[in-house]
């Protein structure tokens, strides 16, 4: 009978204290939510909402950004809320902003007031030393050594002619009525572009297998981080092992043979001229790579469409270009032919305005910040989301439709100042300012220039764009193609 009273009386002991134990903890728990509801009343945070539990507003965001109107649901919280305001995304409380001047503020006190953040999955594929991941000295020591690689008179003297020697090789075999996937076509043309100029390679059958790794490198940029066969991430992750693989094996090649700066690439005079371990320098080219293959592809891709539903547009584009051809006895455009297509300029800017890659960008607030009447906690997510500004009724007249001509407007003179400009910011701005700018707009160009003097197309089948998991045409933009002179003698 002890025994069991004993026995009884331990068993109550045992309860008593686990369930103080539960008490204490959950006082602990409240006392905590009361700390940082308090905090967080005391730190006025920009209007907003929590939405749905743990997924807050992640669904709303994701269904926005995968149609061919992202900013949709920012500008349905703008409506509520104002132009800053917060919610949930992705289980992380974020301040988003539809405002060109906090964007602005934000690009421009990168690595001061707040830092790159990025999804797992992109951080582990661009990798740990690429210049869009890395912080701090570090990432300002990269970024130089990218504009380095990238001013304009290297655009002029290491670039200009190897573009359009591979626009002619990429685009010149297509026969008459052939139907293509022009998607495919532009990655083909992009990745073959990057390849050369920053590995120095030209062979057909390695830019098809990068072409075909780097489609699957991209699918996992912003996929669920799970490291096992049939998923996106470790399809991903496989294509990135072999990417480093060729950067490897031609890092060894250029050492064994002691390679010549010309004609060997950016790898090449990196290798030359600046002193980085391996696993940097191979992660610094994949970057240079994944930026500079997603820009020119979406963005020639693009114009290309947009230029299909603008005849009028599609003739001055035209009509300057054949100017071109007519003026110059060069085998190849020169920079002057270059810098003499005012037109194809503007159809490149209002491109990016409306089907840029950089939507949003991705930070987080190092310190409580103060702006204005709030102030955003440090951990804080924060998202410029720089389309909703781009697609601004109120910051561009018929902000929805594809106008080039606007850029020609004295008044949006100083917005299109890209470098500059809170209203139009497609390469980004700040500290992490896109280093390859000039370099894409050059490719653009002389692909627009043979493109549309080589060849007349019909579109197949309706299409429409897409922006996630990167910018697309959901439908591949298929055309049927007839080469101009064809055309014309038949029309």
């Amino acid at each position: 009978m002890r025994e069991n009273t004993l026995e009884t009386w331990l068993v109550l002991m045992t309860v008593m204290i686990i369930l103080g134990s539960g008490i204490v903890m959950f006082a602990k728990m409240v006392q905590e939510k009361l700390k940082k509801g308090e905090r967080r009343s005391k730190l006025r945070l920009p209007p907003g909402r929590r939405g749905w539990p743990l997924i807050g507003d992640s669904i709303n965001w994701y269904n926005a950004v995968a149609s061919s109107h992202p900013p949709q649901f920012v500008e349905e919280m703008v409506k509520r809320y104002g132009k800053i305001f917060s919610c949930s995304l992705f289980g992380k409380w974020a301040v988003v902003s539809a405002d060109p001047t906090f964007n602005r503020f934000v690009m421009q006190n990168e690595g001061k007031l707040f830092r790159s953040s990025y999804p797992k999955s992109f951080r582990d594929l661009v990798g740990k030393n690429g210049v869009i991941t890395v912080q701090g000295e570090q990432q300002r020591k990269l970024h130089g050594i990218a504009s380095n690689m990238m001013r304009l008179e290297k655009l002029k003297f290491h670039f200009l002619n190897d573009i359009q020697k591979v626009m002619l090789q990429t685009l010149s075999n297509f026969e008459n009525n052939q139907v293509i996937l022009l998607q495919d076509v532009c990655r083909k043309v992009a990745i073959n572009l990057m390849v050369n100029q920053l590995l120095g390679v030209s062979s057909e059958s390695q830019i098809n297998e990068m072409a075909h790794l780097f489609s699957d490198f991209v699918d996992g940029c912003l996929s669920i981080p799970i490291n096992t066969p049939g998923f996106t991430y470790h399809t991903a992750m496989k294509a990135r092992e072999k990417i480093i693989n060729r950067i490897n094996k031609t890092i060894e090649v250029h050492r064994k043979n002691d390679a010549p700066t010309v004609g060997s690439g950016v790898l090449g005079r990196l290798l030359e001229e600046e002193s980085l371990p391996d696993d940097a320098v191979a992660d610094f080219i994949i970057n240079l790579l994944f930026a500079g293959n997603e820009t020119t592809t979406k963005t020639m891709l693009f114009a290309v469409y947009f230029l299909t539903q603008c005849p009028q547009a599609m003739k001055q584009l035209l009509d300057e270009q054949d100017s071109l051809r007519s003026n110059s006895g060069e085998e190849f455009l020169t920079w002057q032919d270059y810098k003499a297509m005012p037109f194809t300029q503007c159809v490149i800017d209002e491109t990016l305005r409306l089907g840029g890659i950089a939507i949003w960008l991705m930070r987080e607030a190092k310190e409580d910040i103060q702006y204005q009447d709030f102030v955003i906690p440090k951990g804080c997510f924060v998202v410029p989301f720089l389309s909703a500004v781009h697609l601004d009724e109120n910051v561009y007249n018929g902000a929805l439709n594809f106008n080039p001509w606007r850029w020609m407007e004295p008044e949006n003179e100083e917005k299109r100042n890209w470098r500059t400009s809170p209203f139009y910011a497609p390469f980004g701005g700040g500290a992490r300012f896109c280093p390859g700018a000039e370099l894409a707009r050059l490719q653009i160009a002389l692909f627009l220039h043979y493109f549309v003097t080589t060849y007349r197309w019909t579109q197949m089948k309706e299409d429409r764009m897409s922006f996630f998991p990167s910018a697309r045409l959901v439908n591949g933009f298929e055309i049927c193609l007839t080469r101009r002179q064809d055309h014309e003698e038949t029309s």
